[in-house]
């Protein structure tokens, strides 16, 4: 019969402690509480002690996961980031076209942006300022998720003339506006998302936008390019065109 195993200093062996997993959990529900407070009072108003109290612990606590309020705000955005990206990350898991790549991406994209709850609201509501702590990771943590997006945009097969810079920031400013006239009830993310691809790829596939060759001017490094320009200008009448239901709805 072997012998019982003796308790080691960090409990027995193969058992992680609970203390070891708990400062993590209170991170986390520091972040969830942070991101609904800043969403209910803005970031301003939204003082550390509420955020303590929302979570149970004291105002000192906070202190020991996060050395201010700024470096809170921060690290609910970089939470927001991770989240988002390790969904599209899990989307693109699944093998397709390149244009059913892209569309899986923006589906996932608009799925946690629109339907994350407090927490995406709370993102997209107010950004840190250049010079306030996180400003550096929150921008890399931010270029290497469009990074995702641009490698997307590269498997495409596109007309020599489309500037895929400019399109990769009309597509991601175009999703990410949503969340200002969205509301649940019409159509959902993933018909949105699919509808911007559909008018994105229209004007990008017509051979008549690209008959004249011609580049007109734009807000976005001076130029955009025919098609790419009728394609920004069809993804904005449909936005406006989904946002109406919606807008009747929430009036009534």
């Amino acid at each position: 019969m072997p012998a019982p195993r003796r308790p080691t200093r960090h409990g027995l062996p193969g058992v992680r402690p609970i203390a070891a997993t708990r400062p993590e959990n209170r991170r986390q529900a520091l972040l969830e509480a942070a991101a609904r407070r800043f969403l209910q009072r803005g970031y301003a108003a939204a003082s550390l002690r509420e955020i303590a109290a929302d979570v149970g612990m004291q105002v000192g606590s906070i202190y020991y996961h996060f050395p201010s309020k700024a470096e809170l705000r921060a690290a609910v955005h970089e939470e927001g980031l991770r989240r988002i990206r390790a969904a599209v990350t899990a989307a693109l898991a699944v093998p397709g076209t390149p244009w059913e790549r892209l569309e899986a991406a923006c589906v996932a994209h608009l799925r946690v942006l629109l339907e994350g709850g407090h927490f995406f609201q709370a993102v997209m509501r107010e950004m840190p300022r250049s010079h306030e702590p996180g400003w550096q990771r929150l921008i890399a943590a931010r270029d290497a998720y469009e990074a995702i997006f641009a490698g997307l945009l590269d498997e495409l097969a596109l007309p020599p003339q489309v500037e895929r810079h400019e399109l990769r920031l009309l597509l991601l400013g175009a999703l990410n506006w949503t969340h200002t006239w969205y509301r649940p009830g019409g159509q959902g993310p993933a018909g949105i998302a699919r509808h911007f691809l559909q008018v994105l790829r229209r004007g990008l596939e017509s051979p008549a936008g690209w008959a004249g060759g011609d580049a007109v001017q734009g807000p976005v490094q001076g130029t955009v390019q025919g098609p790419v320009q009728s394609a920004a200008e069809g993804t904005v009448r449909r936005a406006r065109g989904l946002a109406r239901p919606a807008a009747r709805r929430a009036r009534h």
